[in-house]
């Protein structure tokens, strides 16, 4: 372990926010952030290949958390919900993508030094059962 690594916590990655970490939510702030005007609900729930319930339970915990909001109206005679992501929302999405990145970055460092050491894992032989 180099001598940077040993701060207390250096890998605990405290941004990754728990509320965006989850992967259906996860799917729901990127098909949102790469949609800046909003989605309807049926394409938001086409892109993240979520049911019904299952997207609305998430997006009652975005909402909850100020990350999306949720807009009601009609379009064509029907009822629509549409899903923007909320300024909040995409403040914590970068900065919860930035916390990814240096997750990258050091796993990238960490399997460079396992390869420049001439490891390559455990061997299967050798794996405990």
């Amino acid at each position: 372990m180099a001598i940077s690594d040993r701060a207390a916590g250096r890998f605990s990655y405290e941004g990754l926010d728990r509320v965006i970490h989850e992967k259906a939510r996860l799917s729901v702030l990127t098909s949102l952030v790469a949609h800046p005007k909003g989605l309807p609900f049926p394409d938001l729930k086409r892109l993240c290949g979520l049911t019904d319930g299952n997207l609305s339970r998430h997006l009652a915990v975005l909402s909850e958390a100020d990350l999306v909001s949720l807009e009601k109206g009609v379009a064509q005679n029907r009822t629509q919900t549409v899903c923007r992501l909320t300024a909040n929302g995409q403040a914590r999405f970068l900065d919860y993508l930035a916390v990814l990145e240096q997750v990258v970055r050091d796993a990238a460092k960490g399997a460079d030094r396992a390869a420049d050491s001439g490891h390559r894992g455990l061997d299967p032989a050798t794996k405990p059962a």
